[in-house]
């Protein structure tokens, strides 16, 4: 069995913000899972499906971002779950927009829902995160993560949302670390600096 959980911030108001790209991951799932059905539990939206014969739960805290713990941390113990059974999908500032990126740990990265979790007994979870790229110069941070992406970069988000699905679906059938090799971005290779031509060798 594996936890699925997207954070993210309720309300209409929130709805196609930046900060609710977790949320955006679960419903992407949730269509191509077929799942309609949701039922609140433990201040999250809850829904159970069976992928390739395994339980996977879907989860949206209800809690605002900040307080996603209070949530995430309940449900796990009430699913007996080990902490690395626990995927969490989320946005990121540090990565370029669309762009996915799969961990086994790490640090909160300054993203208050993923403090939340350390929290609240939930650090071991893997991660997968949503790049949403830093707001412009002098552009709040709390702007740029409650507003939309503008037209011109609603695509590449939509790809990452995608991308952060079909990652989760793959490391569930082939495991997280072969997940990660995956599709994780490739990291591009240095080319070799020139030689600098030979010298001669001389003596004293």
């Amino acid at each position: 069995m594996h936890m699925i959980v997207g954070l993210g911030n309720p309300g209409r108001e929130y709805e196609n913000s930046k900060h609710n790209t977790g949320f955006h991951v679960i419903d992407e799932l949730a269509r191509r899972w077929d799942v309609t059905t949701w039922q609140r539990k433990m201040d999250a939206l809850v829904a159970q499906t069976l992928v390739d014969g395994e339980k996977i739960i879907l989860v949206k805290p209800q809690t605002f971002m900040n307080n996603s713990g209070q949530a995430v941390g309940p449900l796990m113990r009430w699913y007996k779950l080990d902490e690395e059974d626990v995927y969490v999908a989320y946005d990121d500032l540090d990565l370029a927009v669309g762009r996915i990126r799969i961990r086994k740990n790490g640090s909160d990265g300054g993203h208050n829902g993923i403090k939340s979790l350390f929290a609240n007994g939930c650090s071991g979870f893997i991660r997968f995160r949503v790049g949403i790229g830093r707001p412009l110069p002098h552009h709040d941070v709390i702007d740029h993560v409650l507003t939309p992406f503008p037209e011109e970069l609603r695509e590449p988000y939509e790809e990452g949302i995608k991308a952060a699905a079909t990652a989760m679906e793959g490391c569930l059938k082939v495991g997280v670390d072969t997940g990660m090799n995956r599709y994780n971005p490739k990291k591009k290779k240095k080319k070799k600096a020139e030689e600098a031509p030979a010298e001669a060798a001389t003596t004293e």
